[in-house]
């Protein structure tokens, strides 16, 4: 079974993805799951339910990515 494309919007930008849950959307985008803090629709979603947190069409995501330094 092909999984679908949907359209997203992802720190303000349109975009297409195939992932269902936040947890392969940042597989998907090359992210680790332990260095992100994800917003979905307005409402942070807890690292523990990256996995559960299904993704559907016209989702708002704001992604933040830590780096560490020296």
């Amino acid at each position: 079974m092909e999984l679908m494309e949907i359209a997203i919007t992802l720190n303000g930008a349109p975009r297409s993805v195939r992932a269902a849950s936040v947890a392969e959307l940042l597989r998907e985008i090359g992210l680790d799951t332990r260095k992100v803090a994800v917003e979905r629709n307005e409402e942070i979603v807890p690292r523990s339910t990256y996995a559960q947190a299904a993704l559907a069409p016209g989702d708002q995501l704001e992604i933040v990515h830590f780096i560490g330094g020296g």
